[in-house]
């Protein structure tokens, strides 16, 4: 049976990723910040353990917990959109929190269980076609598309670093998904973005290791 850690699974993608992972028969390790947000991904069958990744001590103690537990994918999906202020209003203290958690956590998880995914193993993280500075034709977001563009770079040089080890990180981009953060007018259900999304994680291979992958499972440009 093939393992599933998945960073941030109480409600939107996160949740619908042990839904689908779980009926597919994966054993699904699924992380909240409280408890009482668990509920609905431990009744799609996930084990839950609590995480708050904004807290490196939080990780580690993750990591400490399933010290010899083999994962087949990690999937980092937590992150923040934070306060969106127009040029002239930028708040440096709101900036550097979407960075901690969009950016620096991610990398700190990677840290923490590399040594779980030794092997030819997958990390994934969910980042945003925002974050594709070549894409960038509408401005604003600061933060999210920022922390987003350092993601990808996060990514790219762990597919270095981690290359002697098996591991294949890679960046994911859902497209425009209704959950909370994407709003109602988005065109895309988390059914079908989790569906695309698996489906692109499917193909990757080593050779892959670093992309920047988009739900229709192309490559998006830096």
């Amino acid at each position: 049976m093939s393992t599933l850690l998945i960073i941030g699974a109480s409600r939107g993608l996160g949740l619908e990723f042990v839904r689908q992972y779980a009926a597919d028969g994966w054993r699904v390790l699924a992380t909240v910040r409280d408890p009482l947000s668990g509920r609905a991904a431990s009744e799609a069958g996930a084990e839950i353990y609590v995480c708050d990744v904004g807290d490196p001590a939080s990780i580690k103690r993750l990591a400490a917990a399933l010290d010899g537990t083999p994962i087949d994918l990690l999937l980092h999906n937590a992150g923040i959109y934070g306060a969106n202020p127009p040029f002239g209003e930028i708040d440096p203290a709101e900036m550097a929190e979407v960075f901690r958690v969009n950016t620096v956590a991610p990398l700190l998880v990677a840290q923490a269980f590399a040594g779980h995914l030794a092997g030819p193993k997958l990390f994934a993280v969910l980042s945003s076609m925002m974050g594709s500075i070549t894409d960038n034709s509408s401005g604003g977001s600061y933060a999210y598309r920022a922390s987003k563009a350092a993601l990808n770079m996060v990514i790219k040089t762990l597919a270095v670093d981690l290359a002697e080890q098996g591991i294949v990180p890679v960046a994911l981009s859902p497209g425009w998904v209704r959950t909370e953060m994407g709003g109602p007018a988005a065109p895309l259900s988390p059914t079908e973005a989790v569906a695309g999304l698996r489906q692109a994680l499917g193909t990757v291979k080593a050779v892959d290791s670093g992309a920047f992958i988009h739900v229709d499972g192309s490559r998006l440009p830096w």
